[in-house]
């Protein structure tokens, strides 16, 4: 299976510039969008005509802010947040046979302390639930914008950006935790520590033409699936956000 995320930040503005034709030649089975922006009443219709099966949107309370959205090519049980208030509409949960696959846009702790706060119980909750999920004997597989360069390696200016939330030691050793806990970051399984590999761009200062860019957007998945992952990439030359998509490929025969 193919599954892939992207942060459009705003749904409404990519289906304007015809920012999904890349979906023929990728052809994923899956695909999870963060930060749509948009009511599930006005989700444009042409992502009803993208040939996905199933199709789920959790919304924020708040108009025009967050939101997530996931379209498959397989059934499964979607349900918004299980652990946290959710009326940000940050998490969609798919369970499909022996796995439980997020879609989830993490939030930015950048505005101040207070939502640097919310972020980091963010963190634990979600990490907390996915130990239950995995004692309940299901794999994890959870995808999205998680809002943090983990290493030096995945941003351009580690240095100048060490006391920005982002890339703040407590952040950082958030995703350590993750690791820890048997999830494996898939893009450095199959890569290694290839540098200069980014998800994200500022919409500043030419950016991204310059490749001045994070790596804050992951596909991770826990230890009993390791050994079924059989790529992972970044597809930079794809437009339309200020973010591009990241996916996998992963074998998942007999558990789905």
């Amino acid at each position: 299976m193919k599954l892939i995320s992207w942060n459009v930040n705003g749904l409404r503005a990519v289906v304007g510039k015809d920012g999904f034709s890349w979906l023929s030649e990728q052809n994923p089975d899956f695909i999870g969008l963060q930060e749509i922006k948009v009511s599930e009443d006005n989700v444009p219709k042409q992502m009803y005509e993208l040939g996905f099966k199933d199709i789920s949107v959790n919304s924020a309370a708040r108009a025009g802010y967050s939101g997530v959205m996931s379209l498959a090519k397989f059934d499964a049980v979607s349900l918004k947040s299980q652990f946290n208030d959710d009326d940000e509409g940050r998490v969609l949960e798919h369970r499909f046979g022996d796995v439980v696959l997020f879609n989830i846009y993490f939030p930015n702790g950048q505005k101040d302390d207070g939502r640097l706060a919310y972020k980091m119980d963010f963190y634990d909750k979600f990490l907390a639930y996915c130990d239950e999920i995995l004692k309940s004997g299901k794999h994890v597989i959870f995808c999205g914008d998680v809002n943090t360069a983990h290493r030096e390696i995945d941003l351009k200016n580690p240095k100048a950006n060490s006391k920005t939330s982002g890339f703040l030691p407590i952040e950082r050793a958030w995703i350590d935790r993750v690791l820890e806990h048997g999830f494996v970051d898939t893009f450095r399984q199959i890569n290694g520590d290839v540098a200069d590999a980014y998800s994200w761009w500022s919409y500043r200062f030419n950016a991204r033409a310059k490749n001045v860019g994070w790596r804050i957007d992951y596909f991770f998945i826990s230890a009993g699936l390791k050994d079924r992952l059989k790529d992972a990439f970044i597809l930079s030359d794809i437009t339309g956000s200020d973010h591009c998509p990241v996916g996998i490929e992963i074998d998942l025969k007999g558990l789905v």
